[in-house]
């Protein structure tokens, strides 16, 4: 197959076109961009560089790739962005390079980025995620594979949002999701696991239970996370994805959102009163 460049699209020679891409009308492509075999440009999409891009990405009318961080601190140091393959990015998603020097954003392969969905500088962001419309994380952000971020959520500068997790609409974060679970509200607190999303994609029924156990030790005993996690650990019979929630938990900076059940249940006892 092909390249195709429309007569309106500009194209810096100093870009590294793959075969089989298609640039649409009025795209800009800017010196320093390597993009990979089969990638579809729509129409008015801005990709700059320094970015490499893998095959067969998809990027929708007006979406803004590989633009210089937001950071204030940026001193124009050259900085990268590197996006996997097979990913969809959909109108007016925007995605920003590194901030300090030879820093690089990273995404993985086969995500899809809706309308208006942001990654800031420095995040780095694994395979198979979906980020729903407006759904904006802040620079140095870590997603782990499959995550779903909800639609007008925010995450929080320096906030891990972990493997099979999930955030809900329009939901605050201002520290780690663990793997496995589901983050509401503004603040938001984890509310329960992500039963679904593992039973979609084949979680073995034994697994899915021991994930439900952990959550009830962190989230429903009144023990503090340093108690909670020693308690796991004690009936701990190593499987892989209990140890992925260890290893997160002992590895967070932030601190893992809780789910203060006590402070709700005693907020809804006084309105109850009221």
């Amino acid at each position: 197959m092909t390249t195709q460049i429309h007569p309106t699209a500009i194209v810096d020679p100093a870009a590294k076109i793959g075969t089989g891409v298609y640039i649409g009308p009025y795209c800009i492509v800017e010196a320093g961009v390597v993009l990979g075999d089969g990638c579809w440009l729509q129409h008015h999409v801005t990709i700059c560089g320094p970015s490499t891009i893998g095959r067969d990405n998809k990027f929708y009318s007006y979406s803004s790739i590989g633009q210089q961080t937001q950071d204030l601190k940026y001193a124009g140091e050259p900085t990268c962005l590197c996006i996997g393959e097979n990913n969809c990015f959909r109108e007016f998603t925007t995605v920003h390079r590194g901030t300090s020097p030879n820093s690089c954003t990273q995404l993985g392969s086969h995500g899809h980025f809706l309308a208006y969905s942001h990654i800031a500088h420095d995040c780095i962001v694994g395979d198979s995620v979906i980020f729903s419309n407006n759904g904006t994380i802040a620079g140095h952000v870590e997603v782990g594979d499959h995550a779903i971020i909800g639609g007008l959520s925010a995450v929080h500068q320096f906030c891990r949002i972990g493997r099979f997790a999930m955030t809900g609409g329009c939901a605050k974060i201002v520290q780690d999701v663990p793997p496995f679970m589901i983050a509401d509200g503004n603040p938001a607190l984890v509310r329960g696991i992500n039963q679904v999303g593992m039973e979609r994609h084949g979680f073995a029924e034994d697994t899915v239970r021991k994930i439900r156990e952990a959550y009830r030790v962190i989230y429903r005993l009144k023990l503090n996370v340093k108690q909670a996690e020693e308690k796991i650990r004690e009936t701990h019979d190593g499987n892989s994805e209990i140890q992925q929630l260890l290893d997160f938990i002992a590895t967070s900076k932030r601190g893992i959102i809780r789910r203060q059940v006590q402070r709700a249940s005693s907020a809804l006892s006084e309105e109850a009163a009221d």
